[in-house]
């Protein structure tokens, strides 16, 4: 499932437990997440905050942050999938080049690109991506889906997006108005039943509309 909502990292900050719910429960495969160990629980995560965060030390360590037993192809892989492979292998020092604190010394889409590659190298159960595409242009975040979805077939997929092109073919869109759930379905049948998402998607057409349709790129 992949999820759209409007600055609403509140909720997927639920799943990894960086806040608790205060009514209901969160269950993961059955499961109220409160019943499992916040370590075990985030070993099945693979989570992106809508800034990138990186650590000082290099490229590679930080690609390897969660999952320092991947091999040298397993970290390209991750990278080649989060379209950080180009830049890399630009620099003198490709996978050695050295990272400050903060990652203050790359653009902020290498630092976000960095991230999503740090998080497919972790191989989890379920990728949340908070708003983590907004710092990529429109073909860069096009080719990182594209090339994610044949990685994550098998898995769950939870992104928050404001825009629309981001989640355009998810399996189910969610729609979040003033905290509450207001639509659900897929974008063509939000088109259809839902007029606020019907508004937000008209309000960022694009190209006379062509991605609205299907044939983003």
């Amino acid at each position: 499932m992949e999820a759209q909502a409007l600055g609403k990292s509140t909720i997927v900050n639920l799943i990894p437990r960086f806040y608790d719910v205060t009514g209901g429960e969160l269950l993961i495969d059955g499961v109220n997440i409160k019943e499992v160990s916040q370590r075990e629980l985030r070993k099945k995560i693979g989570f992106v905050p809508q800034k990138g965060m990186l650590f000082s030390g290099t490229i590679e360590s930080n690609i390897k942050y969660g999952n320092e037993k991947i091999n040298k192809e397993q970290m390209e892989k991750a990278a080649k999938i989060a379209q950080a492979e180009e830049f890399i292998i630009a620099k003198e020092e490709k996978y050695n080049s050295p990272i400050s604190q903060g990652g203050t010394n790359v653009s902020g889409g290498q630092k976000q690109r960095l991230s999503i590659a740090r998080a497919i190298a972790i191989d989890p159960e379920i990728f949340v991506f908070d708003d983590s595409f907004s710092a990529l242009d429109l073909k860069t975040d096009a080719n990182l889906r594209e090339a994610l979805a044949k990685e994550t077939k098998n898995k769950t997929v939870i992104i928050v997006a404001q825009r629309i092109s981001t989640i355009l073919n998810a399996d189910q869109i969610i729609v979040i108005e003033e905290g509450k759930m207001i639509a659900k379905g897929t974008h063509e049948e939000l088109m259809k039943t839902c007029e606020t998402y019907k508004e937000i998607a008209l309000s960022q057409l694009r190209r006379g509309g062509d991605w609205l349709n299907g044939k983003h790129t």
